[in-house]
């Protein structure tokens, strides 16, 4: 089992990496509404928690405030994933506190190349390093209407 990481932020928010704190009710609650992930099934969610790198966002209190998770052979590659900040706690610096946490991961130093989706938060991941693709032309997804893929969220 490895050791989770931690970083303290602005206004004494944390982020850590630890699974035990995670509330993925709270998650899937957040997700599920999302845009890019509308009606996902909390077993898919969780199932895609266990198989990346998770990171929680916690307010002072201990309240679970946000999350992000970074999808990686921790070799090569990784995908950035389902950032959030909670609405009442956004305004504060935390979106950038929380992605910088991600890029900053001991075990994610060594990446060539990084890759995320969004359809409304360009800024935050541009002032990280993100932009578009050099080379375009090589890169290629299969994306799936969420009804193909988990049935039950139709």
């Amino acid at each position: 089992m490895e050791t989770a990481c931690r970083w303290t932020g602005p206004l004494e928010y944390e982020v850590s990496t630890d699974l035990a704190r995670l509330d993925i009710d709270r998650i899937h609650r957040f997700l599920s509404s999302s845009y890019w992930s509308p009606g996902i099934p909390r077993e898919v969610m969780q199932r895609a928690i266990e198989y990346s790198l998770p990171f929680g966002l916690y307010a002072p209190s201990g309240e679970q405030a946000g999350f992000a998770r970074a999808i990686s052979d921790r070799a090569t590659y990784a995908y950035l994933a389902d950032v959030y900040v909670e609405t009442e706690h956004r305004g504060r610096g935390l979106g950038e506190f929380l992605v910088g946490c991600v890029l900053g991961h001991p075990q994610l130093q060594a990446l060539r190349r990084w890759a995320l989706a969004t359809d409304d938060a360009h800024g935050l991941y541009e002032r990280h390093g993100f932009g578009a693709p050099q080379h375009p032309e090589i890169h290629m997804f299969i994306e799936r209407p969420a009804a193909e893929v988990w049935p039950s969220s139709a």
